[in-house]
């Protein structure tokens, strides 16, 4: 599903060039979720933006279904985020002005694949169907995080992406939308790449990597 191969990466500062990422490599296998751990500044975000698209690297591959994120133009690149891949933030990034249902239906409707049959599952799994009339402004931490995970899934992509998707939320809340997001993308045969600080969200992934100024530091499995 998920080929990175000797990546490096690095921004323009006022001293010179600052390496972000040193030559990273890394495999993810379709249906495989991987926990990407590492100190603030260590590169996870950066790794994260360019396997999906949102900025490109300056050496090295990344390979994603067998599309190689290189060889794209921008407009390839929008409508591949559109059908091929989900993202979930820490923030949420929800649509305030759409209602829990038309949020939820929102990325499906606009990579064309909208299911209703699936969103109707999203929703019974995720426990929404009481607040689907509501806004995102009416919800919770933990509801609006669920309806992030049920947007970002209505689509059926291959892989998602998370960036401390339980990051705001309280210890309890934090592992029951865990459980609900790994059960979902089990059902789904979905692909899971997720940057956490947290041991305790780490140790329910299969796979596990620790980023360290930039280069992989190790690799483990549950």
């Amino acid at each position: 599903m998920l080929e990175v191969k000797n990546v490096f990466k690095s921004y323009p500062t006022a001293q010179g060039p600052l390496g972000v990422l040193r030559g990273v490599d890394l495999r993810l296998d379709d249906g495989g979720s991987l926990a990407l751990m590492g100190e603030s500044g260590s590169g996870k975000s950066t790794l994260l933006h360019l396997v999906a698209g949102l900025d490109q690297a300056d050496s090295g591959l990344i390979d994603i279904g067998g599309q190689r994120l290189d060889r794209m133009s921008e407009a390839q690149l929008a409508n591949w985020r559109r059908t091929e891949i989900g993202l979930v933030f820490q923030q949420f990034n929800l649509i305030g002005s759409l209602n829990v249902g038309d949020n939820l239906a929102f990325q499906a409707r606009l990579a064309g694949r909208h299911d209703p049959a699936w969103q109707e599952q999203l929703i019974e799994r995720l426990g929404l169907g009481a607040v689907l009339q509501r806004y995102p402004e009416q919800l919770s931490g933990g509801q609006q995080q669920r309806v992030a995970i049920g947007r970002a899934l209505a689509s059926r992509p291959g892989l998602l992406l998370a960036d401390e998707p339980t990051g705001n939320l309280d210890e309890a809340t934090s592992d029951e939308v865990l459980q609900l997001l790994l059960e979902l993308l089990h059902d789904s045969r979905t692909s899971l790449l997720m940057v956490t600080h947290s041991p305790r969200v780490a140790e329910r992934l299969a796979h596990k990597v620790v980023l360290h100024q930039g280069r992989l530091a190790a690799r483990s499995e549950r």
